[in-house]
């Protein structure tokens, strides 16, 4: 029987980025550019950097995350996809580096936006920054008392695309802030998705995740309730154009993720439900920021 192939430097690297993450850096940036055109203020350029900032944040976190629960050894009995220092097939000093390298890029990018827009959004970004590197790093990481939820929800929800609508029109929207519940509900879904998968070796590693603290069935019954509220999301920028309901272009992925939290299925049976939510987020921004253009 053959071993598997040692990975080469290139895919050990953007395993550690997981790129079945970044559906969540994108679905934000297209759903808070929707919103902006709807406000006849599309500003392309601010766009690009908008996921500039969105991508390198989301990257760096996922290296900061592998890092830090690396070298504390949460990683060292994993279901899910390959860490970087928890397998130790990189040194931690280097994954380190390259979470302050893409933190930094964001850093950059973020300091574009504000010097063309207004500076007070330095202050979001830097509260940005400090949350992606606390989630589980420094010496009292929040995801390891059951508030990364929150976290995605504000930074990876509201912030990311009310964010990327204000740098383009100036002002607070409606369809923004409804694009931001949205978007934030299945963000969420998907740290819920992989909490639930880890619930028995986070709770060995003594890392108290929400999903540890609530259990496997409430845990499930979570992910439904996130859902819901996307497509109650839906329903309040209908209020704007009826259009936004495109976002239901999410349904196949939704439901099939949906289904199988609810089978009761448990460890790597749950690694295609991040794929899946994943891909429901990114349709979800995708449809309401087509309906958003067509009812602008």
């Amino acid at each position: 029987m053959t071993s598997a192939p040692t990975p080469t430097p290139t895919q050990l690297w953007i395993a550690g980025a997981r790129p079945r993450t970044l559906p969540a850096a994108i679905a934000p940036v297209l759903a808070g550019t929707g919103a902006a055109a709807f406000a006849d203020a599309f500003v392309w350029w601010k766009a690009l950097l908008a996921l500039g900032v969105s991508l390198a944040l989301q990257i760096g976190v996922n290296y900061a995350n592998d890092y830090s629960d690396g070298i504390r050894g949460t990683d060292d009995d994993r279901v899910g996809p390959l860490r970087l220092v928890g397998s130790g097939l990189v040194p931690a000093a280097r994954v380190k580096m390259a979470a302050i390298g893409f933190l930094g890029l964001g850093a950059l990018l973020g300091l574009a936006l504000a010097a063309t827009t207004t500076w007070w959004l330095l202050l979001i970004g830097a509260a940005a920054i400090g949350a992606a590197w606390t989630y589980t790093g420094g010496p009292s990481p929040y995801g390891y008392r059951a508030l990364g939820e929150v976290s995605v929800f504000v930074f990876f929800g509201i912030v990311a695309v009310v964010g990327t609508a204000y740098v383009q029109i100036g002002q607070i929207t409606g369809p923004a802030l409804a694009a931001g519940v949205g978007v934030g509900a299945l963000a969420c879904a998907i740290l819920v998705a992989n909490n639930l998968r880890d619930i028995p070796s986070d709770t060995e590693a003594g890392k108290r995740t929400l999903a540890v603290l609530l259990g496997d069935h409430r845990t499930r019954l979570l992910f439904t309730v996130l859902i819901a509220i996307a497509v109650l999301a839906l329903v309040w920028a209908s209020g704007f154009t009826t259009w936004a309901l495109l976002g239901l272009l999410m349904t196949p992925w939704a439901v099939r993720a949906r289904q199988t939290v609810a089978s009761g299925a448990q460890g790597p049976a749950l690694i295609p439900v991040l794929r899946d939510t994943g891909l429901a987020e990114l349709a979800y921004a995708v449809g309401l920021t087509a309906g958003l253009l067509i009812g602008a």
